[in-house]
């Protein structure tokens, strides 16, 4: 087992795998850069190196200090959380040059199924369905413009080295199509350090559908089941769940047989997750293979009561699964909620600021994976995911009812959130019947997203009845606006100062 591991990330997932370090009594290296100075995911680390400036360009995806501080605090092993370097086979080969061990799979799996088009070939010769599309990254705009012209409009422009939604643009017309590579094509590059980008048919309104996959170095290989991710907004998951309420028990049979077999074709090792979009028919084709934790990782182990991290860093380190696939079962619902510094009502643009309050929901079958604090400065160099809720419950009913309260107890002062955003989407009849698809935001954006002239009209309600009561008040003689005001001390109630 390893002794020592660096954590080549930040934020929540850091946190997140940093525990499951000290639980296995592994020491924990940190990294941060610049803006991440008083990061809160430091806390959790035995110790913590500067790794660059704060664009992820010059720290969290600079592969060479990376190396050059695992070397520097003799770590055995990295761990690369998800996003920046997750999915590089560059920096996997750099590990296994320097004879650190990645925790992931070897850089030449992880070439293979990192790339989205040459894991699209590989599926495809094991039988299992693909979307058509690209056999190869877009050399050209004529490239792109032939094949998108062979599958039919409307298509799909994707970043070849990653996921998350980056890089990521809907295509429904020639004229859109080459600013849309090129605008793929500097957020690939922003987000993986890679620009290539390809094209594939866009299926509309599928069900994205997920199954998370673990296979060691013994040849052993398992699913854990499926995520529901069809709650998306710009091609990124908001909203997960498990069990899908889409597919029965033939089905998750079927397709979680066809993701091993997937992982198998690609010699992958470690955990990962084979995704795939399922359409109104049930017919399902191949999307990616993400070579990574995924985000949603939680909602697997709050079903299955097994460990991911864990599973990850002890597979890394040669042990075998020790269950058969017979062994596994769901029990209950789970449900994540991902929390973000946005603002709904301003096209969720980022908001950056410092966190003036903070109230975290909690009890029974809620759990919080959190990487911020209260008087923490969100920076706005990264990615603006601040948290996960996530719940657990017997059934689906019960888990929505139980996630939805807790979003409304999760309180966030000082910078815009999508909290509000994510309870109306709870609320929504569509969402309770389990009814939806990847364009269920899309569709109903108007009862989502609360309008500024609402929201200008509610002010306005309030700051009169605000002032009709102060009025009231003063007439009857009960008190004045003076006398309604109150100190912090005043709130306490009965104090003295006593001396001990």
């Amino acid at each position: 087992m390893f002794k020592k591991i660096l954590i080549a990330n930040r934020g929540e997932i850091a946190i997140r795998v940093a525990r499951a370090c000290k639980e296995l009594g592994i020491s924990v290296v940190g990294v941060f850069s610049d803006a991440d100075r008083d990061s809160y995911h430091l806390h959790y680390m035995d110790e913590a190196l500067w790794i660059g400036d704060s664009s992820p360009q010059a720290s969290y995806l600079n592969i060479s200090k990376i190396i050059d501080v695992a070397k520097q605090a003799g770590a055995e092993a990295i761990h690369p959380g998800y996003g920046f370097l997750a999915e590089n086979s560059n920096f996997a080969q750099a590990c296994e040059e320097s004879n650190i061990a990645f925790i992931g799979p070897n850089s030449k799996a992880l070439s293979l199924v990192g790339d989205k088009v040459a894991s699209r070939n590989t599926v495809q010769k094991v039988g299992v369905s693909i979307i058509p599309g690209m056999q190869g990254v877009g050399r050209d705009t004529k490239h792109f413009k032939e094949m998108a012209n062979k599958v039919g409009y409307p298509v799909i422009v994707k970043a070849s080295m990653g996921g998350g939604g980056k890089g990521m643009r809907v295509v429904y017309s020639e004229k859109e199509l080459e600013a849309s590579i090129a605008a793929g094509q500097r957020e690939a590059k922003s987000a993986f350090g890679d620009a290539s980008v390809y094209l594939e048919k866009y299926v509309e309104k599928p069900r994205h559908i997920e199954f998370q996959v673990l296979r060691d170095h013994h040849g052993n290989v398992v699913h854990l089941f499926e995520r529901e991710c069809s709650i998306q907004r710009r091609h990124q998951k908001i909203i997960e769940e498990t069990p899908s309420p889409a597919i029965d028990e033939a089905l998750r049979n079927e397709m979680g047989e066809a993701a091993k077999k997937v992982i198998e074709a690609a010699e992958y090792t470690n955990a990962g997750t084979v995704e795939f979009l399922l359409d109104g028919q049930r017919n399902y084709y191949f999307l990616e293979v993400n070579a990574r934790v995924q985000v949603e990782h939680p909602i697997t182990e709050m079903v299955t009561g097994v460990d991911l991290v864990r599973q990850q860093i002890l597979i890394a380190a040669g042990k075998k699964i020790s269950n058969k696939q017979k062994d596994f079962a769901q029990r209950g619902h789970a449900i994540e909620a991902r929390i973000y510094a946005e603002d709904p009502e301003n096209d969720f643009m980022p908001s950056p600021g410092r966190i003036l309050y903070l109230n975290e929901a909690s009890g029974p079958g809620i759990r919080v994976d959190s990487g911020i604090y209260q008087g923490w400065n969100v920076p706005p160099h990264y990615d603006p995911i601040l948290s996960k809720l996530v719940v657990w419950a017997e059934n689906r009913e019960i888990a929505i009812r139980r996630i939805s309260n807790a979003l409304s107890n999760y309180v966030i002062l000082g910078i815009k959130t999508n909290v509000g955003f994510l309870k109306r989407i709870m609320e929504t009849k569509k969402f309770r019947e389990g009814d939806y698809h990847t364009h269920f935001i899309d569709e109903n954006e108007s009862a989502l997203i609360r309008q500024k002239e609402k929201i200008r009209n509610v002010l306005i309600a309030a700051a009169l009845l605000a002032s009709e009561k102060n009025s009231i008040m003063t007439q009857t003689g009960y008190a004045t606006s003076a006398q309604v005001e109150t100190t912090p001390w005043q709130e306490l109630g009965g104090w003295e100062i006593c001396k001990h």
